[in-house]
């Protein structure tokens, strides 16, 4: 789901470079927040689209990993990490 300009920060202002998106989705049948700053969330569209995947079907495959291979780590810590390491 590409952002449309019109999402909002998590205090509610349009996001600026750097400020934080808070996005809900269901992942693994759980509901979950994530905040991510607007320039990971589109680095991270962009790889799904590049994979054929929706946006929660990858996110849920880096929680899967991030479960298995390092377990202290924060989930939005998880994604950012991907982003840089498969960065289209």
């Amino acid at each position: 789901m590409p952002h449309d300009g019109n999402l909002k920060g998590i205090k509610g202002m349009t996001p600026n470079a750097g400020s934080l998106l808070k996005r809900s989705m269901r992942i693994a049948g759980h509901r979950t927040s994530l905040a991510l700053e607007l320039e990971f969330w589109t680095a991270l569209e962009k790889i799904a689209r590049a994979r054929g995947a929706s946006l929660p079907v990858l996110i849920a495959t880096i929680d899967e990993a991030r479960a298995k291979d390092a377990p202290d780590a924060s989930l939005a810590s998880a994604v950012r990490v991907f982003v840089l390491e498969n960065r289209i």
